[in-house]
């Protein structure tokens, strides 16, 4: 039996209790060969998200950037103050939305998103609404903006049974570049992020991925994504990531 199977369901209305008003996000890149072993350490602890009835939630992005790739170069840099522009479909539960992701000073990162319909993916930009919003909260205007970067990938979402920390685990990644035509696959990859309350004793996941020799490492999929698909993306600060997902495709 699949491990997530044996694991106690939480629905998406039991997960509105997971309040983290001031979180600490810690990421992880691991094997996808190394799921398995990780979920059998931590089931007992963690209920799993269903929707309507599956453990595992498709979802699709869309990133928007200037030409000379102006928000992904400050990620490179380490600026802080970023952005990120994206339209996201939760296909799970068929909801799309255009997304601003805002990083200050802090290293606090926040999201603000308005809906829009799934018809509307590759042309949010001509919406009113949207054109609206990224003047609204953005510094970059709409007519310098141009789908980037389109990636497609596969999410559990597990939380605590004491309802305190919520973990996400990425999996089936790929990409496409819309302004190099190139495609990229790192389905071999997992992405764990964890979410708890700052100051929190190290959770059970946390443990787990110690024991396993996982340690945490930052990691952005848009950057990443341009980096494997645009040969003429500035990429030196990447260049230890790059290999090291490379390094997982080997691990059994």
């Amino acid at each position: 039996m699949n491990i997530l199977d044996q694991m106690s369901p939480i629905g998406l209305d039991d997960m509105k209790a997971v309040r983290l008003m001031n979180r600490m996000d810690q990421k992880y890149m691991a094997a996808v060969t190394q799921l398995d072993a990780l979920l059998e350490r931590i089931a007992a602890d963690y209920y799993v998200q269903h929707i309507e009835g599956n453990p595992l939630a498709p979802y699709r992005t869309l990133y928007f950037d200037t030409e000379d790739l102006a928000m992904y170069t400050m990620h490179h840099n380490k600026k802080l103050n970023r952005q990120k522009l994206r339209v996201r479909t939760y296909r799970s539960t068929d909801t799309t939305f255009f997304e601003i992701k805002n990083k200050d000073n802090k290293k606090k990162t926040r999201k603000v998103r308005i809906p829009i319909d799934v018809a509307q993916f590759y042309h949010s930009l001509e919406v009113p609404e949207v054109a609206q919003f990224v003047n609204e909260h953005t510094p970059y205007p709409v007519a310098l903006l141009h789908p980037c970067l389109e990636n497609s990938f596969k999410r559990i979402t597990l939380v605590d049974k004491g309802m305190s920390e919520r973990i996400t685990i990425d999996s089936g990644i790929t990409f496409h570049n819309h302004a190099t035509h190139t495609d990229a696959d790192i389905s071999h990859l997992l992405v764990i992020e964890v979410k708890h309350e700052v100051g929190a004793p190290q959770s059970v996941i946390e443990r787990a991925l110690h024991e396993m020799h996982i340690q945490p490492r930052r990691m952005s999929k848009y950057c990443i994504g341009t980096a494997f698909t645009n040969p003429n993306a500035k990429k030196n600060r990447f260049k230890s990531k790059l290999i090291y997902i490379e390094k997982l495709r080997t691990v059994i």
